[in-house]
């Protein structure tokens, strides 16, 4: 089916959503297993523990035993309570990730408690739309703290405006009632959005084409077969050409091969295959931390060409990736944030 279809199911009894973008699967969204780490969005009052002397950061206390990492203590000492943000995910065995810097987002705005005025995402060109819209925000958060800022998301364009205050007025209730909550032992104040609910929010720009929602939805669209094949490591590309992706302890080692034509040529076409699939590939799978890609034999004069391929293909990624560059020995690195969990952990095994 082409367009932009948002298909909604669930796996294992637990929600679940898929992008499809003109038939293809671009993007899938997996609740956890209970028992998990909290999730990222997930808001916390946790308890300062110990700091970690060299590196600046604090091990607080949170729910039901776990540990979160902040990366920013400067100023704190242990037994303070703060309220923070879960912003990624830690490693088997380590700390979660959080944040003090609170953002309670929705469809069309984000309320910014401590970080005051209005902004307008900057995708949104027209003078006359962002008129509109600063109005609007100025409106929504009338009566709001002082202390709280409002950024309109891009999927607010056009969008009218009673609309828009209401989804303001939610979000502005919902931070109010967080951050006045401050004071007691480690709490899970507002748990992360479910899959459906992040798909509806997340996934509003550009509009999907349909919607398709029930028991064997992921069946019928070949969601299924999908993630089966973001699964297996070997990922096929154009002209026999494949690439292999192999999540290790330390890693994710990313091969690319040409298949049997060995010439430059199909070296460095094989490269911008990859690079131009490699965005979607780890969102899949979900995939975090340094990615290394030994890459095909190219002549050295097409790297720049390979490099600004892989810029372009993560311009549109949500995750933030910092693309570190050529390592000695011809491999090229990348850091990913790591902001959900491995696919393999969260389909039946």
């Amino acid at each position: 089916m082409k367009g932009r279809v948002v298909v909604l199911d669930q796996i294992e009894g637990r929600a679940a959503a898929a992008l499809m973008v003109d038939g293809r699967l671009d993007d899938i969204l997996i609740d956890p297993p209970e028992g998990t780490a909290p999730a990222p969005g997930a808001i916390l009052r946790a308890v300062c523990d110990r700091p970690l002397k060299g590196q600046g950061g604090m091990i607080l206390r949170l729910p039901d035993g776990q540990a979160g990492f902040l990366r920013q203590a400067k100023g704190l000492s242990p037994g303070q309570v703060l309220l923070v943000q879960v912003s990624g995910l830690g490693q088997e065995g380590k700390a979660t990730p959080v944040t003090t810097r609170l953002l309670f987002k929705s469809r069309y705005g984000i309320v910014t408690p401590d970080a005051p005025g209005l902004n307008i995402a900057r995708s949104i060109r027209d003078d006359e739309e962002r008129d509109r819209l600063l109005e609007i925000a100025h409106a929504g958060m009338g009566g709001a703290p002082a202390s709280f800022g409002l950024i309109l998301r891009s999927a607010s364009d056009g969008q009218p405006e009673d609309a828009l205050l209401e989804d303001i007025a939610a979000m502005r209730d919902l931070a109010e009632a967080v951050t006045s909550d401050a004071e007691g032992p480690p709490e899970l104040l507002l748990d992360a959005p479910d899959a459906h609910l992040l798909a509806w929010r997340d996934w509003a720009t550009p509009a999907p084409d349909a919607i398709e929602d029930g028991a064997g939805a992921f069946a019928a669209h070949g969601v299924l077969e999908a993630l089966d094949a973001a699964l297996a490591p070997n990922v096929p590309l154009a002209a026999g050409a494949s690439m292999s992706i192999e999540p290790t302890s330390a890693l994710v080692a990313v091969d690319v091969n040409t298949g049997a034509d060995a010439s430059l040529a199909a070296g460095l076409k094989a490269n911008l295959a990859a690079a131009r699939d490699l965005p979607r590939q780890l969102r899949l799978r979900g995939l975090g931390g340094q990615i290394t890609l030994d890459v095909a034999p190219m002549p050295k004069k097409d790297r720049r060409q390979f490099e600004d391929a892989l810029r372009r293909a993560f311009r549109t990624d949500a995750t933030d990736t910092v693309l570190a560059g050529w390592t000695p020995l011809g491999l090229y690195e990348l850091q990913r944030k790591r902001d959900r969990w491995p696919l393999k952990d969260l389909m039946p095994s």
